[in-house]
């Protein structure tokens, strides 16, 4: 999730201070939610497929992302134990065997160690990416086989260097490792495990000859996992990429909406002269939900930041959205302060930790139906905090 993420671009690094103690319980849930979940239910008949979640839906974005490198099994697994809702596992890219994997993004430079691989070296190549020139190595230029020998690292290690500790020890998951994984976890803990995967720029694979959605929708069908209330959502910041799974498969489908004044690229690419400000008016939400259930909208849409990063009032899209009938789960909060609003920083140093429960309530206080969060403990509390009151 969050390519276009502008909260995603602050330097700095990230304090370590796992709050599973508190929140964890020896069955690897999260103690004190029995009031939340029976608030949710009571809220949205608890058992209707997506919209039998507790609400606000606790996403792990990447998994537990905050805590090891994103999109292992490892960062999956720590957000199941921390009591997510849903896992966002994963963003999915191909190989050039056609496989797909779990990865950020199909440049895997800053998420893999093939830079340390001399037999890789020649694979190092600029590729224009959604009309961005783009340098480093390439999920279709390598089968599955020469994949599963690197090996994840952390993303931004500025940011996150604690996460480092684990560089090097989590291979790259497939789609299909994942589904098998949920069915596994799901025996395991004795209810059903949710996941949320992200079709990444569907329209360059496509033209590339490995278009995403038939490869994803066969996968699902396989493990039966393609109904209505089949425990899979499917997103994409591409609309057609959604209009295509609505053909393919029933799973609850969300529509990712970046900045306002951005247009995806599959418009560019078709001639659209459409925005995303055009698609969150009434008249767009009610485009969407003529093909999806849900939008996934940059935090900022729900509320605006001021030239100094505060705060302002929050807009009308939750209640537009609402009333077209789509739930909305914004990207991404996360604990540290350069990714917060300037609101809710605390202190000068970089990797502190602010004010993110006050931000939770902030959010949470609009109506949004989930968030996606790196830190899914935090989460869970703020939730705690905003349905008991």
């Amino acid at each position: 999730m969050g390519t276009r993420e502008s909260n995603e671009q602050a330097g700095g690094t990230a304090r370590r201070a796992l709050l599973g103690a508190a929140v964890l319980g020896a069955s690897g849930t999260a103690l004190g939610l029995s009031g939340t979940a029976r608030a949710a239910d009571a809220r949205h008949g608890g058992g209707r497929g997506l919209k039998g979640l507790p609400v606000p839906t606790i996403v792990g974005h990447r998994g537990a992302s905050g805590y090891r490198p994103e999109h292992t099994l490892a960062a999956y697994q720590l957000a199941l134990d921390m009591g997510a809702d849903i896992v966002e596992a994963g963003d999915l890219v191909p190989t050039r065997d056609g496989h797909l994997v779990c990865r950020h993004e199909p440049e895997i430079g800053g998420t893999t160690d093939v830079a340390d691989h001399p037999e890789f070296a020649s694979r190092r190549t600029t590729k224009t990416l959604d009309g961005v020139a783009t340098t480093g190595w390439f999920t279709e230029d390598f089968t599955l086989a020469e994949l599963k020998r690197l090996r994840a690292v952390e993303r931004i290690p500025a940011n996150r260097p604690h996460n480092t500790l684990y560089d090097g020890r989590w291979e790259i998951p497939t789609f299909e490792e994942v589904l098998r994984w949920q069915d596994e976890q799901t025996r395991k803990r004795g209810k059903q495990v949710w996941i949320y995967p992200e079709t990444k720029h569907p329209t360059y694979f496509r033209k590339l000859g490995l278009g995403l959605e038939e490869r994803v929708a066969k996968l699902l069908r396989r493990y039966g996992k393609d109904g209505r209330n089949a425990p899979v959502v499917l997103q994409s910041f591409e609309p057609t990429s959604i209009r295509r799974f609505s053909r393919l498969v029933d799973n609850p489908l969300v529509v990712l909406l970046s900045h306002a004044g951005e247009r995806p690229w599959d418009f560019v690419e078709s001639g659209d002269p459409r925005t995303v400000a055009d698609l969150i008016t009434p008249e767009g939400l009610k485009e969407i939900a003529s093909y999806a259930q849900g939008i996934g909208p940059t935090l900022d849409l729900v509320i605006p930041r001021d030239a100094s990063g505060r705060l302002t009032e929050p807009t009308g899209l939750v209640r537009d959205a609402h009333r077209a009938g789509l739930i909305l789960h914004p990207y991404t909060l996360r604990n540290e302060n350069p990714f917060l609003p300037a609101d809710f920083r605390e202190g000068t140093d970089r990797d502190a930790y602010g004010d993110v429960f006050g931000a939770y309530r902030a959010y949470f206080a609009t109506g949004i139906d989930g968030v996606f969060t790196d830190q899914p403990d935090t989460g869970l509390l703020a939730r705690e905090d905003f349905v008991n009151g």
